[in-house]
């Protein structure tokens, strides 16, 4: 039976995060919470993925349609609870379409949920024959999720809230995750029913098991991985489960080839690749579309952000974003590369050097307290220390061009949008306003005048 429609809880606060943004928006490896559950749910491709939302709708549900843009949106209205939001998306989409199979509900602060485990949830519930399907998991300590009371021959009799459960209730380690597949008419029968006398006063998706029961059993399917289906409620689980789901990254790449000196203090997103032989050393975050390359060194103190970096090159205590470094470059420490830059083979951004929108040649090398913005530099040029390009002239980015085999003397001033041409030689301290054609060398003459006994006799 097809899976008619998946509907994604996502319409609390989350009030123990602390925070003016909505919990499901907080990031976790790179992607929010919901982001990261749309992303698994929609890999079942049901025929209707719809996340229902109330705390900050628009702002949410416009994160929703960017990431996948034939969400449907489903509005809760004031009535509190899991239960009533699932009524409110029942109504929406029965409205629309007829649903005539399975319908998943799962909730959108678990970032490490993940399409396998939903996978084998939706097959238990098929085979099992039953009208609904838990996923649960078994927690050394249960603490703040409902326990799942099962019956002797291990069907689910109801759910008890933490909040609702007696003392021998409380001593059930087997947890709900709060992720169920029901046959799309039992739950439409289960949820108009509801009732919140409960000690909050919500309306409780739990509840709607009971009757789903008169229609068949309710099944349980464990998770086989309970990291996958933990939830964040505040700041200290969130940095908990972070730190665990990068151990488990950082081994990974570990055991395919990539040596990690310090995983504790490295971080790497889950859309990062790597190859082998690469060393990433301490203090190092990798994050977005990044990818390293054979043999390249990344670190100690290093952030790359949607970074391509090619074999064997070197990137040392170093900030870059959206750039691209070429094979065997060498770059820090404490460069600063914004997006858009191309470096070339075998070249060179040294220390304190910062570089926007920078095409760098082969073999070029801008050593050190320089700024190259809005700039091409040809093969195997050198620019001398303290150089920049003065690109921006309070309206415009403007561009700068420099040729192959140029020497650009320390202290340099380009004042853009200006071309220097192949083989030029710059001296120090030039201030360069106008095209130097191939094969030349220039500079600016500054007469130097010293002034003698300038300041007042007290002062001195």
């Amino acid at each position: 039976m097809a899976l008619s429609a998946a509907i994604i809880l996502a319409a609390g606060e989350g009030t123990r995060m602390r925070s003016a943004n909505p919990k499901v928006l907080h990031t976790f490896a790179g992607k929010t919470f919901l982001n990261r559950v749309m992303d698994s749910v929609a890999a079942l491709e049901p025929d209707t993925l719809a996340v229902v939302v109330h705390y900050q709708a628009e702002r949410v549900a416009a994160a929703a349609r960017s990431y996948h843009a034939d969400v449907e949106i489903v509005n809760q209205d004031d009535i509190p609870g899991t239960g009533r939001a699932v009524q409110c998306a029942m109504a929406q989409l029965s409205a629309e379409r007829k649903l005539d199979g399975y319908v998943l509900i799962a909730a959108s602060d678990m970032p490490l949920l993940d399409s396998e485990t939903l996978r084998g949830l939706i097959s238990f519930h098929e085979a099992s024959g039953n009208g609904a399907t838990v996923l649960t998991t078994i927690l050394d300590d249960p603490t703040g999720y409902g326990r799942i009371i099962r019956d002797r021959d291990g069907h689910v009799l109801r759910i008890v809230e933490q909040r609702d459960a007696n003392r021998s209730e409380l001593a059930v380690q087997e947890v709900n995750t709060s992720v169920y597949v029901f046959d799309a008419a039992v739950l439409a029968k289960a949820i108009a029913g509801l009732k919140n006398n409960n000690a909050q006063g919500e309306f409780y998706l739990t509840d709607a098991l009971e009757t789903a029961k008169e229609a068949g059993n309710v099944g349980a399917f464990a998770a086989p991985d309970p990291l996958s289906v933990e939830g964040v409620n505040d700041r200290v689980q969130l940095a908990a489960l972070s730190r665990e789901h990068n151990r488990r990254v950082c081994e990974a790449w570990m055991r395919s080839g990539v040596t990690i000196l310090d995983p504790d203090t490295t971080w790497i997103e889950d859309d990062v690749v790597l190859s082998r032989d690469v060393t990433v050393l301490p203090g190092s975050f990798l994050q977005g579309h990044t990818t390293v390359g054979e043999a390249a060194v990344i670190g100690p103190y290093t952030t790359l952000i949607d970074a391509t970096i090619d074999a064997e090159a070197v990137v040392e205590r170093s900030r870059v974003q959206e750039s691209h470094i070429g094979r065997a470059a060498n770059i820090g420490p404490w460069t600063y590369l914004r997006a858009g830059n191309d470096l070339g083979e075998e070249s060179k951004a040294g220390a304190f050097v910062e570089m926007k929108k920078a095409h760098i040649g082969n073999g070029t090398k801008v050593p050190h307290l320089s700024y190259m913005g809005d700039a091409t530099l040809g093969d195997h040029t050198n620019v001398g220390g303290g150089t920049i390009t003065a690109n921006y002239d309070g309206v415009h980015k403007n561009k700068t061009r420099i040729g192959s085999g140029a020497h650009i003397g320390a202290g340099n001033l380009l004042v853009a949008p200006v071309e220097v041409g192949d083989n030029v030689t710059s001296g120090a301290g030039s201030v360069i306003r106008h095209a130097v054609p191939d094969d030349t060398m220039v500079y600016s003459e500054n007469t130097q005048h010293n002034v003698e006994g300038w300041k007042p006799k007290w002062e001195r």
